[in-house]
């Protein structure tokens, strides 16, 4: 669904009101805003720590890890996969915003485990240009946690590598286990 799409009456979890999705979250930041005060905050994250995980709407991170506005820069891709952007976000994060560790997280039932290299061919010959970014599926999620571990500890960009962890949020029960980067 797109963000201009129309949200099916009933749909589970739907943001309510008439008119498109997006207007129903202009709405839903105009009542934000009317009771909104300036916390008065650095973008520095206060605890130091960035966090990079997938985009999957069930992971609900600052509630998963106890984390308040303010504590954590947080970069969300497909996967949680450590792309070239996401190395560019965590050298910004480290150089000029303070951060000294990285949080890596990957989940159970991931999307990015049923597609493949094939997903971008189809999208060529669709659009009839091919991405300039790869894929980046998976389908072993604790060996992306690795490889993605080690693409931060390798970054010639990157300051502070020596505290890196990854994990896999497991989506029914909300835990998480650390993936030994070995």
């Amino acid at each position: 669904m797109t963000t201009s799409a129309a949200v099916p009456a009933g749909s589970e979890g739907a943001i309510t009101g008439g008119g498109t999705v997006t207007d129903r979250l202009v709405e839903a930041n105009q009542r934000y805003a009317h009771a909104f005060t300036d916390p008065g905050m650095d973008a520095r994250p206060v605890l130091q720590v960035a966090v990079v995980a997938c985009m999957d709407a069930r992971l609900d991170l600052h509630a998963a890890l106890g984390l308040s506005l303010g504590d954590c820069h947080t970069v969300r891709n497909a996967g949680g996969v450590v792309t070239d952007d996401v190395i560019r976000s965590l050298t910004i994060s480290q150089r000029a915003l303070g951060t000294r560790s990285v949080v890596l997280i990957h989940h159970t039932g991931c999307g990015m485990q049923s597609l493949t290299e094939d997903f971008r061919h189809d999208l060529e010959m669709e659009v009839g240009q091919r991405p300039a970014w790869a894929v980046e599926a998976f389908r072993d999620v604790e060996q992306d946690v690795r490889q993605s571990m080690q693409r931060v500890r390798t970054s010639p960009f990157l300051l502070h590598t020596d505290d890196v962890r990854g994990f896999v949020f497991d989506v029914r029960t909300g835990l998480l286990t650390e993936v030994d980067p070995a």
